[in-house]
């Protein structure tokens, strides 16, 4: 290592979207920072996101959006800091947007648009940033964080992890904020894969034949439902109702999948009086990809007419088909999983102000933190509120 330590008023590790939000904010509020990243680039997950074009926030953010083992711990930051802040912000750098589905808000160009703003954002608040720069060594002592970088000393009376979640690997995401909270007290709550493909086994293996088939459903598991699209791969079940449904779904537990949601009650039974030379197949196939169909009505082992058929037996259809159950065995990990659930714990930290309650100094934001939203812009709106909030307090 050479040359003396630096001395700044935050150190920031991680140059996503929470490190560099955060950095901004502070550094605008006179504040001076240093943000390190061992990544070659900033915002790697932003440019990646919504097929690079960043879902970058929903207008239909709450708090109830949102995992954590506190389900109150968001409130605060998503209250104070929401969607038309952000949307304020872009307008004052010119970047036009549009609205998908369900709230969803991307930029009409491109994601690089949403890193280059917060890079200006940066430099407008003086701050440092380090980029190739592997951290070595965090340590505190006499109020004040040093943190050995890529050959160099800095040091700081406040210390903000945005380093993320393990999820997406390839992009150089890592456990690092784990780490680097339990070697400074603090409980993690355990990570596993959100926002995730599920994979089938056993008797859940025919579906896996009908790789490349999408249908919109209703995706449950216990009284949350998601109406998506579900894609069937070759794994097993992908698609936004899947993903969605894995925040939740925990291993050995199963989830349904209502095929048709938008059939009345008995629409089979009242199909055989209206059309009782119909087959079961042929019903499937007025509303469903044609390999579905034929692969469930196959499942559901009803051949012939439906005049031919007892109205309990189509019942008993009906309701399989608005519940058809998927024990999965597994998901395909943090490999492609869109974000991580769990995190540094939210029992040591302030809601108002992500500050340890162990250790003064100490901020937690973003992915790092067990909070974790929905698909569809939620997870950018929490590195949005929580690096704003962290920075209120720098």
């Amino acid at each position: 290592m050479s040359g003396p330590t630096e001395s700044y008023d935050a150190i920031v590790l991680g140059a996503g979207g929470a490190g560099l939000m955060c950095a901004a904010v502070a550094g605008q509020r006179g504040r001076r920072v240093l943000v390190i990243d061992h990544a070659d680039q900033p915002g790697k997950k932003i440019l990646i996101s919504g097929g690079g074009r960043c879902n970058f926030t929903n207008i239909h953010t709450a708090p109830d959006r949102y995992l954590s083992a506190n389900p109150h711990f968001a409130k605060s930051a998503l209250g104070r800091y929401t969607p038309s802040d952000f949307l304020a912000l872009i307008a004052r750098h010119g970047i036009a947007w549009h609205e998908k589905t369900l709230g969803q808000l991307f930029c009409d160009r491109s994601a690089r648009q949403i890193v280059d703003m917060l890079l200006a954002e940066c430099d407008a608040g003086g701050v440092t940033i380090r980029l190739n720069h592997a951290i070595t060594d965090v340590s505190h002592a006499d109020g004040r964080y040093r943190v050995i970088h890529g050959g160099r000393s800095a040091s700081a009376p406040a210390l903000v992890v945005a380093t993320g979640g393990p999820s997406i690997p390839k992009i150089g995401a890592t456990g690092f904020a784990y780490d680097l909270g339990r070697r400074f007290g603090h409980k993690i709550v355990e990570p596993r894969p959100a926002l995730v493909p599920l994979t089938l086994g056993g008797e859940d293996l025919l579906f896996r034949s009908l790789s490349g088939v999408s249908a919109d459903v209703v995706a449950r598991h216990g009284k949350t439902a998601f109406r998506e699209a579900a894609l069937l791969t070759h794994k097993g079940l992908s698609g936004p109702a899947i993903l969605q449904i894995s925040s939740y779904w925990r291993h050995g537990e199963t989830i349904s999948l209502d095929f048709l949601p938008d059939q009345p009650a008995n629409w089979l039974t009242q199909a055989k009086r209206a059309k009782p030379r119909a087959t079961v197949t042929a019903m499937l196939r007025a509303h469903l990809p044609d390999r579905l169909a034929d692969a469930l009505a196959e499942r559901l082992a009803l051949p012939g007419d439906l005049g031919n058929l007892p109205d309990r037996k189509l019942q008993e259809a009906e309701g399989r088909l608005a519940g058809w159950r998927f024990a999965p065995n597994g998901t395909e990990g943090f490999a492609k999983a869109e974000v991580t659930i769990g995190g540094i714990s939210t029992a040591d930290l302030s809601s108002q102000t992500l500050e340890s309650r162990l250790i003064p100094g100490f901020y937690a934001i973003g992915e790092a933190v067990d909070v974790t939203g929905w698909l569809g812009g939620y997870n950018f709106q929490w590195a949005w509120a929580s690096g704003w909030a962290a920075a209120q307090a720098l």
